[in-house]
């Protein structure tokens, strides 16, 4: 997947172009797991610290920061800024990103990219569970100090709309970047995945809904989850059990 457009009828053994995507391979592979072990190691330690309430101040000072400091419940900027980070926080909703998934699923499903489109399915839905399983199983309240600019209904910790945003584009920018030959295509694809993951996050702080702590945590967590399904994806590929690219 992640060398499209490659000839695969060549042996691996004695071809310099094979040796060098293949070390290639080796590479990111190295650096995915790294990844995967950072942000873990992050996000078990913000939720450390969080229930110490070691983060309460710096969250509350940020929150505030954002605000008018003769009104809390007036946010800083012209009254554009706060439509345009509603505008923001809704492509992390659930209904949006459902949208999103079911137009991809059902493009590789016509594509005949049936496993694919499967694994991408049970990848976010996966995803989707372990958000929910954290949330209950830390119970954060909603921050209180500042007025909600949208309605919410659920535990803060960690959030839902930072870490299925980044679970959902960044799992998709890896399959958009992987059908691209130039590496400028693949990172310029896989940088617009993060802006978007990092826009509706830092949404949700400027809208009071969530501690900056809550949304550091969701980045984490979902970057640890897509870089995890990025690996048994390749994985599975290898053993033949998903369609291999088309050249």
């Amino acid at each position: 997947m992640l060398f499209a457009g490659e000839q695969s009828g060549i042996s691996m053994d004695g071809h310099p172009k094979w040796r060098s995507l293949w070390q290639q391979l080796e590479l990111e592979v190295v650096a995915t797991i790294f990844i995967i072990a950072a942000s873990s190691f992050l996000f078990l330690k913000l939720a450390s610290e969080m229930r110490e309430g070691e983060t309460q101040t710096a969250d509350e000072a940020i929150l505030l920061a954002l605000r008018d400091s003769t009104d809390p419940s007036n946010p800083i900027g012209p009254p554009w800024v706060e439509m345009m980070f509603r505008d923001f926080t809704s492509l992390g909703s659930p209904s949006v990103l459902a949208l999103v998934i079911i137009a991809v699923v059902g493009y590789l499903w016509l594509e005949r990219e049936r496993r694919t489109a499967l694994f991408v399915l049970l990848a976010v839905a996966g995803g989707a569970a372990l958000e929910m399983l954290l949330k209950v199983g830390f119970a954060r309240p909603r921050p209180e100090l500042v007025s909600h600019l949208v309605d919410v209904n659920s535990f803060s910790f960690p959030s839902g709309h930072a870490t299925m945003a980044t679970i959902t584009y960044l799992t998709l920018g890896v399959l958009l970047a992987s059908a691209q030959e130039r590496r400028r295509m693949k990172l310029y694809l896989l940088a617009v995945a993060t802006f978007l993951a990092l826009l509706v996050g830092i949404s949700r702080i400027y809208l009071g809904v969530h501690y900056p702590t809550d949304v550091l945590a969701g980045w984490c967590i979902g970057a640890a989850w897509a870089a995890l399904c990025w690996i048994v994806f390749h994985w599975l590929q290898g053993r033949g059990q998903i369609e291999a690219p088309s050249s």
